[in-house]
């Protein structure tokens, strides 16, 4: 498992963010049997964020997280699982560290458990992973509680109910 790591930001330096996306990442994969996968991180704020959500989803704010796979492996059934990736370079992620901040300690979260429930779920957005319908979101959701729990990482969903952008 690689990761690409792009830092845009000189904030993200002082996170160790590449050994995090790393740890994150390689966790979500492994948890889900893909070997030798590669992923793209953008590290950048949130200026640079919002440039990239309004011209990939017409949102022109900041958000946390952005995906962007490879290729479609969405389920063809709403609960079910995603097509297993042909391409192993899965996709591009950017995460926005001023909106990241922000949430964690709105949600009196730590930092770095926040970046790493991120990076999870922006992992399995580019493994086909998805939120709209709630069978989706319900598995979605529970492999990230599975996951981070094994990274040591507490329940994300179980204090705030907040959900990724």
């Amino acid at each position: 498992m690689g990761v690409d790591l792009i830092i845009e930001d000189e904030r993200w330096d002082a996170v160790g963010l590449a050994a995090l996306a790393e740890r994150a990442c390689g966790a979500a994969l492994a948890h889900l049997g893909v070997e030798g996968a590669e992923v793209s991180l953008m590290a950048c704020d949130d200026a640079r964020i919002a440039e990239l959500n309004h011209a990939f989803r017409g949102k022109p704010e900041a958000t946390n997280v952005l995906s962007w796979p490879s290729e479609e492996r969405g389920a063809a059934v709403p609960g079910g699982a995603p097509i297993a990736p042909d391409d192993l370079e899965l996709g591009d992620i950017a995460i926005a560290y001023d909106t990241c901040a922000r949430e964690a300690a709105r949600d009196g979260k730590e930092f770095e458990s926040h970046l790493c429930h991120l990076l999870v779920h922006a992992t399995l957005h580019l493994l086909g992973y998805d939120h709209i319908d709630d069978k989706d979101a319900a598995l979605m959701e529970g492999l990230e509680v599975e996951i981070l729990g094994k990274l040591g990482v507490p329940d994300p969903y179980g204090d705030t109910g907040a959900r990724p952008g």
